[in-house]
């Protein structure tokens, strides 16, 4: 009876610690943004300046700055390609719709006036009907647009506004990663140093555990994000969609939001598809749609619990929780709670 009044303790403080650290890390993370994203690119970069140190015999600080560099160099090269390639698919998209109306407007003209002849051969109180639906439709249509638009524009404002702080953010977390991937070994020994003299191990193995499932969770998700672009990329190739590869890329993204998710990307082109008269396509993506959905629910739990060490029910339930109880916010809490869990209970904290 005391060994489980003891675990239920424990149990209760790991959950309260664990809430706390979690609502403190989100709600101050605008705050702290460039310091976690440099802890982590340092992390990633440890094992390179390692390297660069133990190669070429290079000191510290000259192996970090080369390694840190190198990195932003990449990443930097890879957002302003991405953001250049999309502009100009963007713009290229907009050019061939009004292309598209433009060439068609004697079609959409002789369409108009069809439906204005068959209009006109209805009975009266239809026609009352029609036009009481058709304006109210009209009405809501024109504030729907009025509504994006306005949101659209202020999307646009605020991103400029906040471009001061994307900069200084990319400022503060390349010095920093600079920094921390210099001295993090240095800190490592140390901290390794402390746990030696106090006789105990525990503390470092809970810092590998969770570097372990922390890497093994975003890799996993790295996986699910590279098949569902892989699966889009191919059936809009099968299709001849315009822009697959950037649609695909899209989708890769959005496959991770759960309240966008794929069918942000899918429904639209299957309902262009469909108005361009090409039926085979839009039944084909919509089909591509239902399939991609699936094996996304299928292979997600079994990747992430394998990758974790975890039960796949632990992890759907995990997920669906969060899901439901909060969207993506309370998913990663549920996620990392299981996770953290895990790792306390495999160093035989809890």
């Amino acid at each position: 009876m005391d060994t489980l009044i003891k675990k239920m303790d424990k149990l209760v403080l790991f959950l309260v610690i664990y809430t706390a650290v979690f609502l403190i890390f989100f709600s101050t993370l605008s705050y702290t943004l460039p310091f976690v994203l440099a802890l982590l690119f340092a992390i990633i970069l440890q094992k390179p300046t390692k390297l660069l140190i133990s190669k070429f015999k290079l000191k510290d600080w000259v192996a970090s700055l080369i390694v840190t560099i190198i990195f932003f160099t990449i990443i930097i090269s890879l957002l302003l390609l991405g953001i250049t390639s999309l502009s100009s698919e963007i713009i290229d998209l907009g050019k061939n719709i009004q292309s598209y109306i433009t060439n068609n407007l004697e079609n959409i003209k002789n369409l108009f006036d069809k439906l204005q002849n068959n209009y006109n051969h209805l009975d009266s109180s239809l026609v009352n009907a029609i036009e009481t639906n058709f304006s109210s439709y009209a009405s809501k249509t024109l504030n729907t647009t009025v509504a994006i638009t306005s949101k659209v524009i202020s999307t646009f404002i605020a991103f400029i506004s906040r471009i001061p702080y994307i900069i200084m953010v990319i400022l503060f977390t390349l010095l920093s990663t600079y920094f921390f991937t210099k001295d993090l070994s240095n800190t490592k020994n140390k901290v390794l140093n402390l746990v030696s003299k106090n006789h105990s191990d525990r503390f470092f193995n809970i810092i590998t555990e969770s570097k372990k499932m922390l890497s093994n969770y975003l890799l996993s998700y790295l996986v699910i994000i590279f098949i569902t672009f892989i699966e889009t990329l191919i059936g809009f190739l099968i299709f001849k969609i315009k822009y697959a590869v950037i649609l695909s890329v899209l989708c890769g993204i959005f496959d991770l939001l759960p309240i966008l998710g794929i069918g942000t990307i899918y429904i639209p082109v299957a309902i262009i598809c469909f108005i361009s008269k090409n039926y085979v396509a839009a039944i084909g993506i919509t089909i591509l749609y239902a399939i991609v959905s699936i094996i996304r629910q299928i292979i997600e739990p079994k990747i992430v619990s394998s990758s974790l060490g975890l039960h796949p029910v632990a992890v759907l339930a995990a997920i669906f929780i969060g899901l439901k109880a909060n969207g993506l916010f309370g998913m990663l809490f549920c996620v990392f709670l299981v996770v953290f869990y895990n790792i306390l209970k495999k160093v035989e904290v809890i």
